[in-house]
């Protein structure tokens, strides 16, 4: 036991994790070049250990201890050394409060990482929203008869089965792209056999992308399915985020709008045409769009106001005046949301993000819109608290030392 305690009381130990944590957060910054930003943090930083490295477009045989790993190990260290090597007395109170404060960050970012989910809410002027959706995760959505029976998109891995308990089939993956893209299957055009016989297939093909690396853009998830029922197949069909996502629509109309609005309509229209199956004497409408989180509560967009600098396109100013309607409470008021007020309310954070709107958006006729960034972070006090307590335990040792200096310097 006074090895154990030994070990991981060690100021050795704490020096070789802050080591490897150099060494981590270096190999992993170098590595977003190739992985992006998200995809390096996942694989070095929410890891436990790390096999191999992506570095200047090679794969590099490494093992290095994750995040969580080196992240555990200090707070053990730290824990350790507060109680079998500080002594707790008047004289010491400074430097264990500043060590729990530094106990209080750690435990605080552990669990805002776990715990803490980042959404965006998109809405056009006099819409409602309800929920906020992910901006990296997303969910295959069934609805039939007002119930809605969501899958994980991480769920849906090629050539794997799925039975989902209230759906009476089965769906069989036959290929998921993490990020894809689209084409108008034009009649003029010669154009290859459609992906599935059903649905938007024949209006669109749709094929692999590699996954994007920039924090600006995102993958658009496209799974080829076919539901397997008692009675027989009911068919293979494609089901795509560019189908799903309200914003990836807008950009495929405006992406055809040079050929007119009438014809760039009319592609949309054929674009989010829902998809049905039957089943059981059911009907089922299914597609992939962005994972949702509802709230008791609904926003909605009054005005979306975008300003600039006087002569200039360089932005001034993105605010978002909305009102909030809580059926539980009775609650209806209008707040505004710009840039360094964010809005806090239901134990969500809501910061202006992006915004489509002021004199650009009425020249090209397009509705102003907004984009709220939603956080969710049950340990959002946890830094201020922490700080302030090694603040705090900082001064007080500092005093303590400068009341005895004095002191005998009196003396003398």
């Amino acid at each position: 036991m006074k090895q154990i305690v030994s070990f991981f009381t060690s100021l050795k130990l704490t020096v070789t994790l802050l080591a490897f944590s150099i060494v981590l957060v270096f190999v992993g910054t170098l590595a977003q070049a190739d992985e992006g930003l998200y995809g390096a943090q996942a694989h070095y930083f929410k890891q436990w250990l790390v096999i191999g490295a992506h570095l200047f477009g090679h794969k590099v045989p490494l093992i290095l201890p994750g995040g969580y790993l080196l992240g555990v190990l200090l707070l053990v260290n730290l824990i350790s050394a507060h109680i079998y090597r500080f002594e707790f007395s008047r004289k010491k109170f400074g430097i264990q409060l500043a060590h729990a404060g530094v106990i209080v960050l750690l435990v605080g970012q552990l669990s805002t990482d776990m715990l803490a989910r980042e959404m965006q809410m998109h809405f056009a002027e006099g819409e409602t929203r309800g929920y906020s959706e992910s901006a990296s995760d997303y969910e295959l959505d069934f609805v039939s008869g007002g119930q809605v029976t969501a899958i994980p998109e991480k769920l849906l891995k090629s050539g794997g089965e799925l039975k989902i308990e209230n759906l009476p089939f089965t769906i069989l993956v036959r290929t998921n792209w993490h990020n894809s893209d689209l084409s108008f299957r034009a009649p003029m055009l010669s154009n290859a056999p459609p992906l599935t016989p059903n649905g938007v297939a024949l209006d669109f093909d749709f094929h692999r992308t590699e996954d994007v690396k920039t924090t600006d853009q995102k993958n658009v998830p496209t799974v080829i399915l076919e539901f397997l029922a008692p009675a027989g197949s009911l068919g293979a069909w494609v089901a795509s985020d560019w189908t799903g996502d309200a914003a990836l629509v807008e950009a495929v109309q405006n992406n055809y709008s040079p050929m007119g609005a009438g014809m760039a309509q009319n592609i949309v229209g054929r674009l989010v045409a829902p998809q049905a199956i039957h089943a059981d004497g059911k009907t089922f409408t299914f597609t992939v769009r962005p994972a949702r989180v509802r709230h008791s509560f609904t926003l909605t967009l009054l005005k979306a106001t975008h300003t600039t600098y006087p002569g200039t396109d360089i932005p001034k100013d993105f605010r978002s005046r909305v009102r909030i309607d809580n059926p539980q409470t009775g609650e209806q008021r209008e707040v505004e949301i710009s840039m360094n007020h964010p809005l806090r309310y239901g134990g969500y954070t809501y910061y202006q993000y992006q915004m489509d709107a002021g004199q650009a958006a009425q020249a090209a006729g397009r509705k102003p819109t907004s984009v709220l960034s939603v956080v969710r972070n049950p340990g959002w006090l946890t830094p201020y608290v922490g700080c302030a307590m090694v603040g705090a335990g900082l001064m007080i040792q500092f005093l303590y030392h400068l009341a005895g200096f004095v002191s005998k310097r009196k003396t003398k």
